[in-house]
């Protein structure tokens, strides 16, 4: 009796724990698999020793480029010759206004229209609409390419507006892909309780189904946000004024003046990386958040 009182014991006070909303420790011991341990810590350094060269290599003189050694005198003014040759401050604000305008509409249509097809998969139509978006996935994009420009110089969308739309539309196959089954998961119930208080099927996706999305709509908003502000190829063949161009873009055409300036170079690429990478450091806690009420759902 005494065993059984200890263990619902501990057990009321795990609960009371985890209800109150601290993390639950375990005392029990985890091995660690060192062989895995060290396999990603060599995969590592794919990323570590590139992004180490890009980093000295910006703040060193161009005599000095080209080896892994630290600088002998710290060139900082590199970021600043860099800003001034491409316009940073331009490039950037253009940058962030197609990216955040690209997630908002992407969050906005492409989770509805998955609802949709979720919602309608027994009926031939949405399955057929499920079908034709994913097979978009595997269309090469240089197939698509130049149909693409020639068709939105005829709209007189080669511009921002356009290169949003893009957005919106190109990236609609993996978000659909994405999102369904999510929606699937979630139970109909749901919906039809709140049909018989009398809301339509607008009310029901805004206040229901749309915020039970959240982590979903956190990849999607991060894969969009990824995609738009570093993508060169749909800004290059949409954009036709030199004002409305992003961070590669303006980095592209530029790039015949960093040919005997790697430093420079380099110190673009930092600043292009840098704001995207601060938005990844505020922003990883609902990120993370995200990713694991998924995996409990």
């Amino acid at each position: 009796m005494s065993t059984a009182a200890n263990v619902s014991a501990t057990t009321s006070a795990s609960g009371a724990q985890a209800s109150s909303g601290r993390p639950v420790r375990f005392r029990r011991d985890h091995a660690i698999n060192w062989w895995l341990t060290a396999a990603v810590a060599v995969l590592s350094l794919t990323v570590l020793v590139p992004l180490y060269f890009t980093i000295v290599t910006a703040l060193k003189t161009p005599a000095e480029a080209g080896t892994f050694s630290l600088p002998t005198a710290w060139q900082w003014h590199n970021f600043a010759d860099a800003s001034a040759k491409v316009n940073y401050p331009l490039a950037a604000l253009n940058s962030a206004l197609i990216t955040v305008a690209a997630v908002v509409l992407t969050l906005l249509t492409n989770t509805f229209v998955a609802y949709a097809v979720a919602r309608n998969m027994d009926k031939r139509f949405f399955r057929f609409l499920y079908y034709f978006f994913i097979a978009a996935m595997f269309v090469p994009f240089p197939v698509i390419m130049l149909p693409i420009a020639k068709q939105m110089g005829s709209w007189h969308l080669d511009n921002q507006i356009g290169l949003i739309v893009l957005y919106m539309i190109l990236g609609l196959g993996t978000n659909l892909f994405i999102a369904t089954g999510f929606i699937r998961s979630i139970p109909v119930a749901l919906e039809e309780a709140a049909r018989i208080d009398g809301a339509g099927t607008w009310r029901i996706f805004w206040q229901i189904i749309f915020p039970l999305m959240s982590p979903i709509n956190a990849t999607i908003a991060i894969l969009t946000a990824l995609w738009a502000w570093n993508d060169f190829l749909l800004p290059l063949i949409v954009l036709t004024d030199q004002t409305n161009q992003t961070i590669p873009l303006a980095q592209y055409v530029f790039s015949s003046q960093f040919a005997a300036n790697y430093p420079m170079a380099f110190s673009s690429y930092l600043m292009a990386m840098a704001p995207i990478l601060v938005v990844y450091v505020f922003a990883q806690k609902w990120v993370i958040g995200g990713v694991m009420r998924g995996a409990v759902k």
